[in-house]
């Protein structure tokens, strides 16, 4: 549950992954270090150093207390010593130090456990240290140096290992960003193949980044052979039934009027047979990049299918602006789409939405529409679906709605299917990319 938990928070990249599996052993190994450090020397260290000062602190009072007696003998001890007495009227009684100053905690303790007659430690003034005592004979302040108490100095050995450690993992990032380099340009190239542009690349990096580039290549390099094939096998075989189609209509056009109509609707059928697949064996890359006005586009699309008799329209709008896109091959989906919904149905309905990321192209008519579970079938080519779709004119070929999600996927989009709430029949919605890269 934990793990579910943080998966959450970690980053989405790689290289943020790769940066945290660096970086968090390299702050835990700080973090470790730096409580040993501040165990052992800013404590233990200062302990010792501030326990041997109270001797010598003894030493200067038990001086002071028999100078009557040994005339002389207390600055010669706190000559000895470094160390300096003043005499005041009135002792302070709050310690002081600075913020940042840590081991004046363990100073201000050890003294005080030591000498209860302190009354207040002062260790605000840089490099010195003053105690306030209440003795018998007067009220003194008793000085001397703070190095004798704690380390001089024992900031730099955390900054050196901040400094150390940041200069280090700052090395790593380097090293890290040129071994998940050759992965990034396996991503790229593999995402414009499957856009359909075949771009410049050789593997490089670690040994299992090149294998897995090879592997890519050799299937980059198989599917552009079978998408070869399949181009010359559909051109090959279209062009080739033209010949005879073409015969067969000079010979029905021969034909009496009540033979002639029935033969030459079935060579019309034949007739967009072949250009369905001519259109297929084409694929969705055929032109160039264009930026075109997206609401005018599809309104000329509708506008030609209303003019030849059809019942579509033009109904919601919802934003405007130029979109990059293959001109040729997003009206031949789109054309695809409305066909298929005046095919199947007695009217259909065309609305447009821009945004700043995607156009969509929606189409909806009052047919019978296809069922939930066969809507990845629908998407496959040649897909005949149930005959309830059949009811109008007759079945297609099956590449129209294939032919449109190749299209949208060449834009970096998808074509979904749903039900029509507005007319009850299919919904299809064409998304295309705004910004499509070029193609090679």
């Amino acid at each position: 549950m934990f793990f579910k938990w943080l998966k959450h928070y970690m980053p989405r990249s790689l290289y943020g992954r790769a940066a945290l599996i660096l970086v968090l052993p390299v702050v835990l190994l700080q973090l470790v270090v730096s409580f040993g450090l501040i165990t052992r020397h800013f404590e233990g260290v200062t302990e010792q150093m501030t326990q041997a000062v109270t001797r010598e602190i003894f030493l200067v009072l038990e001086g002071l207390e028999r100078s009557n007696e040994v005339p002389g003998a207390l600055p010669i001890i706190l000559e000895t010593l470094d160390m300096r007495v003043e005499y005041v009227d009135q002792v302070e009684t709050n310690d002081t130090r600075v913020w940042y100053d840590f081991s004046a905690f363990i100073i201000s303790r050890e003294i005080k456990k030591y000498i209860p007659e302190i009354t207040a430690i002062q260790l605000a003034e840089k490099g010195q240290v003053h105690l306030h005592l209440r003795h018998p004979e007067s009220n003194l302040v008793l000085s001397f140096d703070r190095r004798r108490v704690s380390a001089s100095n024992s900031h730099q050995l955390i900054v050196n290992m901040v400094f150390f450690g940041a200069l280090l993992t700052f090395v790593a990032y380097l090293y890290l960003r040129n071994q998940l380099r050759p992965i990034k340009r396996l991503a790229a190239a593999s995402e414009a193949f499957g856009r359909g542009q075949s771009v410049p690349y050789s593997p490089g990096g670690a040994v299992e980044v090149r294998a897995a580039g090879n592997a890519f290549l050799d299937m980059r390099a198989r599917i552009e052979r079978q998408i070869e094939q399949r181009t010359l096998l559909l051109s090959g075989v279209s062009h080739d039934l033209r010949t005879p189609l073409t015969r067969f209509k000079l010979g029905v056009s021969l034909l009496d009027d009540e033979d002639r109509e029935p033969l030459e609707r079935d060579i019309e059928e034949m007739q967009s047979m072949l250009d369905a697949f001519l259109n297929f064996a084409r694929g969705a890359y055929e032109d160039e990049n264009d930026r075109v006005e997206a609401v005018d586009f599809v309104q000329k699309i509708v506008k030609d299918f209303a003019r030849s008799g059809a019942q579509v329209s033009m109904q919601e709008i919802d934003g405007d602006g130029l979109v990059s896109l293959r001109p040729a091959t997003a009206r031949r989906a789109i054309e695809n789409l409305i066909g298929n919904a005046i095919r199947y149905a007695n009217c259909a309905e065309v609305s447009v939405q821009v945004t700043d990321r995607y156009l969509r192209v929606r189409v909806e008519d009052d047919g019978p529409g296809i069922s939930a579970e066969h809507h990845e079938e629908a998407l496959k080519p040649f897909a005949r679906l149930e005959p309830g779709r059949n009811q109008n004119k007759g079945m297609g070929v099956g590449l129209g709605l294939s032919i449109a999600a190749d299209v949208a996927r060449a834009h970096g989009g998808i074509l979904r299917l749903g039900q029509s709430d507005r007319l009850g029949g299919l919904r299809a919605d064409l998304v295309l990319g705004r910004s499509v890269p070029p193609s090679s």
